[in-house]
């Protein structure tokens, strides 16, 4: 029975673990394109443009 708890306890913590590294992951991303972002948007408006005036 200790044996069959202590395995609990060990998929328990890795499932965490997991978790902490998804947080992880998700909050560079937020920051990177916040950081980012204007110039992302910057890149699109030309394309845009460009496209805009290809058809005239």
């Amino acid at each position: 029975m200790l044996l069959a708890q202590l395995k609990q306890h060990d998929e328990g913590q890795g499932l965490i673990e997991y978790a902490l590294i998804v947080l992880l992951i998700a909050i560079v991303v937020i920051v990177v394109l916040t950081a980012v972002g204007g110039e992302i948007n910057g890149v699109f408006s030309d394309i845009s443009n460009e496209l805009s005036g290809a058809g005239t």
